[in-house]
Formats: C-alpha cells, structure tokens, sequence
C-alpha cells in the first residue's frame, strides 16, 4: 500500500486521488481531442438534431447550436482552470465546498448521471456493431429473433464485448485514458465527415436550410425563445462532463493549456460539429422525405461492406473513447473518494461497469418517460451543484484553496466545518434543487422546462452567497485568510 502523507486522512486520500505532483502531462492537443471525442458520440447527434422538433429551421437551429458551444466554452473554463490550479479531481475539489465527506452527496449524484450515460452509450455502439455482424453474415440475424432482458443474444455478444474492452482500457489508468483520447477524436472526424459526404451524394449535394418541423415556420418572438431554449438544451447535454472537468485539467501543464485547449477544442471543433450535425441531417431529409435523427438508420443503409466497416470500425472506437473519458472516469473517481481506503481508481471503474449492466440501459433507453424522469431529473441537479462550487471557489474564497486541507479529517480543519459536512452547501443545493426539480419535471412548469440548467446554476450560486453571508463558516474563511495574508507577506 501506498504511504499516505503526514497529516492526511486513509478515510479521504489514496494514490488516485492524490494531488498532483509537479506540471502536468496534458498538453493542449491532448484537451483539444479530449474535446473532439466528447463532442462526437451517437447520443449527441441524435439529442442536437432532435432539436429540430422544436420547431426551429436548419439555419436557426445552427445559430442556436453555436451559442451553446460559446455557453460550454465559458463555463468549462471556470471549472477548468480551477482544476489545473489546484490538481486535484473533481470529488477531492468539491470537499472545500461542502465538506470533507459532505462531497460525497455531489459526487454520487454525478456519478448516478455518469452510470446511467455509460450504459446507454454502450448499448448504442453494440447496436451499431451488430449491424456489422448481420450484414457480413446474414446468418447471424437467427440471433436477434429472441430477446432475454430486452436484448437479444446477438445483442448481448456486441454488448459484453464493447463493455469488456472498455473496461481494460480504463484499468490501465488516465495515461490509456489520454491515448485513447488522442486516437479516438479523430478518427470519429473521420467517420462523421465520410457518413455526411455520403449522405450528401444521395441527396445529390442539395441542402434545404429553410427545413423544419411543422406547418409553419415559428414568429419572430418564438423563434428567439426556442432559439434560446436549444441554446440552453445544448448546455445540459455536456453539463455532466464540465462539471467533473477537473479530473483532466488537473493533468494539464499550464493554465494557458486549458484556455488554448478549450479554444480549439470547444469554439473550432464544437461550432464544426454542430454544423457538420445540421448538414448531415438536412441531406437526410432531402434522402428520406424527413430529418433522420438516428444515425444509426443512415449507417444501416450503406451498401458497401468495405465502407460499412470502416464506419463501424471508427464509431466503435471513437465511441469507446466517447464513453469513458465522459462517463467512465468521472463515476471511478465518485465512488473511489466514497471509500479510498478499499476503492481505488480501478475499483471504482468496476463498480462503474457492473452498474452499467445491472440498469439494463437498452430498456432505460427505449422508455422515454424513464429517461425524462430518472436521467432528466438527477441530470437537472448538474446546474445547482455547478453553480454552489464555482460561487464558493470564485466569489467566496477568492480561488484560493488550501489542497493539504482536502485531505484532512481532523476536527478542527478548515474544510471540516461539522462532521466533515458544509451544512451551508447543503442547504444551498436543498433549495436550488428542488426547485430546480420542479421545473424540470413538473408539466405546469414545461414553458421552463429547456432552461433548467441555466436557472439551477443561478440559483445555486444565488442561495450560496446569500447563505454563506446570513450565516458565514467562520472557522474555515478565517483559515483561508490568514493563509492568504502569509502568501502576501511573502511575496512583499
């Protein structure tokens, strides 16, 4: 077993959650493809494409798509250089925010999200693999004629087959994490790229931005508002990843790393993909009479079994790398700082794993309402704990953190507070969530419904600040001053 610092907890610190020692390894090309292959998945597509139902035309729909992207780059930068400055992961972060063990509340709730998006996203690679399957031997579709489960037996192979590799990768550790990252994101450039030319030549390169959904196109006044809403939409789709973004700008180098990496990552790669999306699903609809939002129906018509496998090949992959940078290493990191004494990184990755079965994600899937309900409503709860952590580490403590501090359970540390939970932040994310619940979930409030997210994170910071004032932890901004007061006497 690895020695544990002087003055640190067994209860709080192993060597996966360490601090980091000395510059990171991250360079900005390895955010940049970190970034491509978050972008890139199969679930992505059909969540931004189905945008489309809102009523908005091509045109409107990309507008709104970019603004979001702008929306990410901001925020994942807050979250980002944070996490480079202080080198730790995200569940070791949010302990100055609500305690040393009270940050167990968030990471869990984070990692529930993660779970659910790590089978779900399995499930709908295995689907694109098996299509491969059918079409090289036909004679394998006798495999999908029975189901156990809700899956098939050909469906269960292409399933425990893609969730077996993914597992190895990850128990190899953040540098397989890294590779992966750097492979996988280009190479799904590759495969979106050739699908959309692809699908550009059926519908005989012919593009309708004027395209939506409905009789009639929206007034000016709607227009804007859904244009807003898609805005925000697109926000909540990766809140999850930039809320434990810490985990891989914590490797990073320098702060200037995370700024260049989120540029091209996020405003290049994530403005290319989002009209790269937009493209790929007008020519869709000039195919097919309708914008197609699943991808996995454009992949199923290819003739060609060389082009066939190709594709499968590369959104296998890609996918892959997809799932565990956004949803694998985030519940490892969650469930091994619950326990760090008997979970390590790669522990935590099994438990990630064997949940992702157990939830039989192709039935969560296919059941809309589940999702809406189960993923809709713990996802909603991104905003809030977003917005209590960068209110507490910007606007409260200055962006000054004490890292030994993290680590420590002694009673009297500053980030103790009481029984190692900030009851401020708990009340903080009492408020904010459940209200940001009701508006998420409840059909009289459906109007607010896209814009949970932007309003959870604003309350979240709101109740924060004013909780903190009515009631400040004196014990722990007291330590934080004074700390701040030597490094100024210093460097005078």
């Amino acid at each position: 077993m690895t020695d544990i610092p002087a003055s640190y907890s067994d209860r709080l610190y192993n060597e996966d959650l360490a601090p980091r020692r000395g510059p990171g390894t991250w360079k900005t090309w390895n955010l940049f493809a970190w970034w491509m292959s978050a972008w890139h998945s199969l679930a992505d597509y059909t969540a931004t494409v189905g945008l489309l139902a809102l009523g908005l035309m091509g045109w409107q729909l990309a507008i709104a798509l970019c603004f979001g992207v702008f929306i990410i780059y901001l925020i994942s930068n807050l979250m980002g250089l944070a996490g480079q400055k202080i080198g730790v992961p995200f569940p070791v972060f949010a302990r100055a925010s609500f305690g040393v063990y009270g940050a167990n509340i968030p990471a869990l709730l984070r990692a529930i999200v993660a779970v659910a998006w790590y089978g779900i996203q399995t499930y709908l690679a295995s689907a694109v693999i098996m299509i491969l399957f059918i079409k090289i031997i036909p004679a394998s579709a006798v495999l999908t004629t029975s189901t156990w489960l809700g899956l098939s037996p050909l469906g269960w192979i292409c399933f425990l087959a893609l969730w077996l590799a993914q597992l190895i990768v990850l128990h190899r550790g953040m540098e397989s994490v890294r590779k992966l990252s750097d492979f996988a994101g280009p190479l799904i450039w590759i495969a979106m790229i050739a699908l959309t030319v692809w699908t550009l030549q059926r519908a005989h390169w012919t593009l309708d931005w004027n395209y939506h959904v409905g009789a009639a196109p929206l007034a000016f006044g709607p227009t804007l508002v859904t244009m807003l809403a898609a805005a925000s939409l697109v926000v909540a789709l990766l809140s999850g990843p930039v809320l434990n973004f810490s985990d891989f700008t914590r490797l990073a180098a320098s702060r200037k790393t995370v700024i260049n990496g989120n540029r091209l990552g996020l405003l290049v790669n994530g403005v290319a993909f989002c009209l790269v999306s937009i493209v790929l699903t007008l020519a869709s609809a000039e195919v097919y009479g309708k914008a197609i939002d699943d991808p996995i129906v454009l992949i199923n018509d290819i003739d060609s079994i060389t082009v066939l496998l190709l594709a499968i090949v590369a959104i296998g992959i890609s996918t892959a790398g997809i799932n565990i940078i956004l949803n694998f290493v985030s519940p490892a990191f969650d469930f091994a700082n619950v326990a760090p004494k008997f979970i390590s990184f790669r522990t935590g990755g099994i438990i990630t794993a064997v949940l992702s079965v157990i939830i039989l994600p192709w039935n969560l899937y296919s059941n809309p309402a589940a999702v809406n309900l189960f993923l809709g409503g713990v996802g909603a709860l991104m905003g809030p704990l977003f917005g209590i952590i960068m209110a507490d580490y910007y606007l409260i403590r200055r962006a000054r953190l004490h890292t030994d501090a993290l680590y420590q359970d002694d009673p009297r540390g500053r980030y103790f507070y009481q029984r190692g939970t900030n009851h401020n932040s708990m009340i903080a994310l009492a408020i904010s969530g459940i209200t940001t619940l009701c508006i998420a979930l409840l059909p009289a409030m459906s109007v607010l419904h896209p814009f949970s997210w932007p309003l959870g994170t604003l309350l979240g910071a709101v109740a924060c600040l004013l909780i903190n004032r009515a009631r400040p932890n004196v014990h722990a901004r007291s330590a934080d001053l004074q700390a701040q007061a030597a490094e100024m006497t210093i460097d005078n």
